[in-house]
């Protein structure tokens, strides 16, 4: 049996306590600003912290504690009041969504105290608590070590000869190199199969969406869990997801990997453009496109469209 210490118990880190607890004889004391996130933490049977102090208090050494908190300046600031806190032989874990470098940077100020760092590139969203998590990780080969009990408990069950549902990537940043850039592939398939439900939605036939993805579940290439997830929500909100704004926001990783990509002149055109999608989906093209109305206009004489408050 092992201790385990969680900061942050929004919807992922909540059940990935939740998971620990039913899975697993292994104790978690779990801290949140929220309240009633702790007892949400402590009715699956959880010991909930007051504080980071209580927390450390709360843990025997060498202590490891989780961070599922938003990336930069929370998660900077809960590794630096931690930092104050541990002793050499203690373990930091970012599970959230930091940046690599971020993370080199955490490394080597904490090294000096003798405690480690690793970094866990987490994939598995709210479905996590039933199925597990895909984890990336960062970081020493000790402190991993220390970890690898609760990852085998959070990762899906081992099914095949490549291992369980985590890997150890390489040295810290490593872990949210690979998250970062798995964001990326993901900007661009959520961005394909989006794409060609709206070309079914503009089709001469009364398609069925639902149907569409369901089949394509059985055996096609472009078959994935996006594609299974695209038939819950077309079957949850309707063939024309009527009710959903067009409005995609991003968690910045996507920026990361074409920067970075940038940096090593590596062409990702499919990512760019899904990114660029979601730029258009905040209505952050209106003015682009009345300007493109007006240069038409213009040199063409091409009708305009006014709106009809003008």
């Amino acid at each position: 049996m092992g201790q385990i210490g969680f900061i942050g118990l929004g919807r992922m880190g909540g059940n990935m306590v939740a998971r620990i607890k039913r899975d697993s004889d292994h104790d978690v004391v779990a801290l949140d600003l929220d309240m009633e996130a702790i007892a949400r933490a402590e009715g699956v049977g959880a010991q909930g912290a007051s504080d980071m102090a209580d927390m450390v208090a709360k843990l025997q050494a060498p202590r490891i504690i989780w961070i599922m908190v938003p990336a930069g300046g929370p998660t900077q600031n809960t590794v630096d009041e931690l930092a104050g806190l541990l002793e050499a032989g203690d373990t930091i874990v970012d599970g959230g969504n930091s940046k690599w470098t971020d993370d080199k940077l955490r490394a080597e100020q904490l090294e000096p105290k003798g405690i480690a760092y690793v970094d866990v590139g987490t994939s598995g969203g709210v479905w996590g608590l039933e199925v597990g998590y895909c984890m990336m990780v960062g970081g020493p080969d000790e402190a991993i070590a220390g970890l690898a009990p609760f990852l085998d408990v959070l990762a899906p069950p081992h099914t095949d000869e490549h291992g369980p549902g985590w890997g150890h990537m390489g040295p810290t940043g490593a872990g949210h190199y690979v998250k970062m850039v798995h964001n990326g592939v993901e900007y661009g398939l959520m961005q394909a199969y989006a794409e060609g439900f709206d070309l079914f939605d503009k089709s001469e036939y009364e398609l069925d969406n639902a149907k569409i993805a369901h089949l394509w579940m059985q055996g096609s290439v472009v078959r994935s869990w996006l594609c299974e997830l695209a038939a819950l929500a077309f079957e949850q909100d309707g063939n024309d997801l009527a009710e959903l704004t067009p409005f995609t926001a991003d968690s910045g990783e996507g920026r990361w990997t074409l920067e970075d990509a940038m940096d090593k002149d590596v062409p990702t055109p499919v990512m760019t453009g899904a990114l660029h999608a979601r730029f258009y989906s905040r209505g952050n093209a209106d003015y682009t496109g009345r300007v493109l109305s007006a240069l038409r206009a213009q040199f063409g004489g091409h009708a305009t469209q006014r709106r009809a408050d003008g």
